[in-house]
């Protein structure tokens, strides 16, 4: 039986490889789209209930299919979402096969052998669209945390009612973990949580959105070789702000005065024992420092530009620990269960390409491998800040498009 064979095979049918499907259809060059569960199932599957965007609606510019709700100014929650990505497949029909699981991809003589669990194929050109999300961070000491304490990870957190009743411990304050928390603290449950080195960033000031401050300064189209920090860029945690009633900022502070409990990076845990750093005011002021420094960044901006635009007030800490809590008695506390939010690690193992790190880490450039026709597309920072968001997806799509367009032709005339 002859092994199927393809010009391009893209794996992963989220909007990154969607986004490059939609390109190589309007060029007329065939290829197949591979997708182990359904197409955007993340968007389905890994949100909470009150999940919605942290981004305005108008940096949703997917190929051909920019956003046209009645709200571009708004946050779409996460139904509306799941209907604006599929709105954009149902646009051009992708030539997907959903419910297939890639398992092995290897080169041999410059042909990809992918094996899936569909049967083996083979291909000119692989993209790689599967995101950065395939394994929950939970740290192992977990294992070692007393039984009777309910542990979940933000990827399989829904509602608040999924959790015993009293307290519940949140480690992480990435955009998942303050936004659970907001979640939980709105049902009127005891929260506490363990507060990470992410930064916050601005929602609305002097009269706009800080992203449409951002995006008019050129800040979106800062590519990573331009960045004055790549490594940073490249490791740092999103900043934490919410989408959630038309868009809000998130101040710890604050939410420590209405009653949540604060405390450093959670360090350990034994039994019902917990251990935490005494890094929460360091945390704090970091947090607040990144949040200064965006709005010195949109001020510069604004002045450069005579731009007239209302003035704020200064910034106020409106609380701040009057001592380091180490460590806790979770029973002692009332807390009955930990939720992790804090992240996820990549899965390449499948890949058996020379495109990585000591560190398993893909190398690329725009997401061009050293690998001839082997690609990466969907992760942070590939190009820009929006790389591995809906509103850079569209250029790294339309570039990965062309670099394998160019290559077809290639190997069409050899």
């Amino acid at each position: 039986m002859t092994t199927p064979h393809l010009p391009v095979i893209i794996i992963g049918a989220g909007q990154a490889g969607l986004s490059v499907s939609w390109y190589l259809c309007a060029q007329g060059i065939e290829h197949l789209v591979f997708e182990r569960h359904r197409r955007f199932e993340s968007w389905r599957s890994n949100r909470w209930d009150s999940f919605c965007l942290v981004t305005p609606n108008w940096q949703c510019r997917l190929p051909g299919w920019p956003y046209r709700g009645p709200d571009p100014d708004g946050f779409m929650q996460k139904d509306e979402i799941v209907d604006y990505v599929d709105g954009f497949a149902a646009s051009f029909d992708p030539p997907l096969h959903e419910g297939v699981a890639v398992s092995r991809v290897r080169i041999d003589a410059g042909v990809y052998h992918l094996t899936t669990s569909l049967g083996p194929f083979t291909a000119d050109q692989v993209v790689v669209a599967t995101g950065g999300y395939d394994s929950p961070i939970v740290p192992p000491y977990a294992a070692d945390i007393d039984p009777a304490i309910i542990q979940m990870h933000s990827r399989d957190y829904r509602r608040p009612a999924q959790l015993p009743k009293g307290g519940t411990l949140i480690v992480g304050t990435g955009q998942s973990g303050v936004q659970v928390m907001e979640d939980l603290h709105r049902d009127g449950r005891p929260v506490h949580l363990a507060v990470g080195p992410a930064p916050r960033s601005p929602r609305k000031y002097r009269g706009r959105d800080a992203t449409d401050w951002l995006h008019d300064a050129g800040h979106y189209r800062m590519t990573i070789d331009r960045h004055p920090d790549p490594a940073k860029a490249l490791s740092q945690t999103n900043h934490y702000m919410s989408g959630r009633d038309g868009g809000k900022e998130i101040d710890l502070r604050q939410f420590a005065r209405d009653g949540v409990r604060l405390y450093g990076s959670m360090a350990g845990a034994k039994g019902t024992q917990v251990r935490f750093l005494p890094d929460l005011e360091q945390n704090l002021d970091d947090a607040d420092r990144s949040y200064l420094g965006i709005r010195t960044q949109i001020d510069a901006w604004i002045a450069a530009q005579r731009i007239d635009a209302p003035t704020e007030p200064p910034f106020v800490k409106v609380w701040r620990p009057e001592q380091e809590i180490t460590a806790i008695d979770l029973a002692g506390a009332g807390i009955t269960s930990i939720l992790w939010a804090i992240g996820f690690r990549p899965d390449y193992g499948w890949l058996e390409l020379d495109c990585f790190d000591s560190h398993g880490r893909p190398q690329y450039q725009r997401g061009v491998t050293r690998v001839p026709g082997a690609y990466f597309i969907g992760l942070g920072w590939l190009n820009t800040w929006g790389s591995g968001r809906f509103l850079g997806i569209d250029e790294d799509s339309r570039h990965l498009a062309d670099q394998i367009i160019a290559r077809d032709r290639q190997l069409r005339a050899a």
